[in-house]
């Protein structure tokens, strides 16, 4: 790595490197290592969403306002996965670039894919089964929790896409910029805004929704399981979409492709019209 001083965050192509190098250790983990770990994930996520339902209980009419304050709040799950440690798939999209640099072979890509996403379920429904006993999902919590997932319920297949697509090229977006800080609060603080922005958006995210869904349904909710699935369905297939064709396979292509590896190591870290 070229950045000298301790604080100055990391350029650009030194980023795709770091994120190389991660996701070909992440594929390489013991399955029952990343298994745990994707657990936790889903359950940082939950809790992200947990309290992003109670932000917009008693708020009224949802504003955009309001959806900042909640998106804030949200962003704590992806604090907690990146500064704490788990798996997340909607950030480990990323591995792409392992993948098409022939770091991992495509089994390994695909096997934790699998486990991560399945872990990130378990993590999920179980938070969101722990919520349902505490008496939280009574009340207005409650009410707030069934809207929620009604709405999601309700999203047409390519509006479901579309907003997984674009949700997670802003969740890549903000794993990426926490690879450029060398401190923790550099890292809560290059997350905070790309996940605050999904939220205020109204986008979709695969692993929130395995955290929706079943909070809804512990509130009481009538929201058919097949509805559920569905959505799931159609945000997964978008996450990975806007995840790594938006984000890790353009940068790839920028820093660590065939044209960005005949370039010189100044040229890689310097593209035309960007300056530092």
């Amino acid at each position: 790595m070229t950045s000298q001083a301790p604080f100055d965050a990391y350029k650009p192509a030194e980023i795709a490197a770091l994120v190389e190098t991660a996701g070909t250790a992440k594929a390489r983990l013991p399955l029952p290592q990343m298994f745990v770990l994707a657990m936790l994930a889903g359950a940082f996520i939950g809790f992200g969403a947990a309290a992003y339902t109670m932000t917009l209980t008693g708020a009224g009419p949802v504003t955009g306002p309001v959806r900042v304050l909640g998106g804030a709040v949200f962003s704590l799950g992806l604090i907690l996965v990146v500064i704490a440690g788990a798996e997340l798939f909607t950030g480990n999209v990323l591995m792409v670039i392992a993948a098409v640099d022939r770091k991992i072979p495509l089994r390994l890509l695909l096997r934790s894919w699998g486990i991560v996403y399945a872990g990130n379920l378990a993590g999920a429904a179980g938070l969101a089964a722990a919520f349902a006993l505490t008496g939280l999902l009574d009340g207005p919590m409650g009410d707030t929790a069934a809207g929620i997932a009604g709405a999601k319920a309700e999203l047409a297949p390519l509006e479901a896409f579309a907003r997984g697509a674009l949700c997670n090229a802003l969740v890549c977006l903000a794993v990426w910029l926490s690879f450029a800080a060398r401190t923790a609060a550099g890292k809560v603080l290059a997350i905070l805004w790309p996940i605050t922005a999904f939220v205020l958006l109204g986008l979709e995210h695969s692993i929130a929704n395995m955290y929706f869904f079943p909070q809804a349904w512990g509130a009481g909710a009538d929201i058919p399981f097949a509805a559920a699935a569905a959505n799931l369905f159609w945000v997964t297939l978008g996450n990975i979409a806007g995840g790594a064709g938006g984000v890790a396979l353009a940068y790839w292509f920028a820093f660590l492709g065939g044209t960005a590896r005949r370039q010189s190591p100044e040229q890689a870290q310097q593209p035309p019209g960007h300056s530092h």
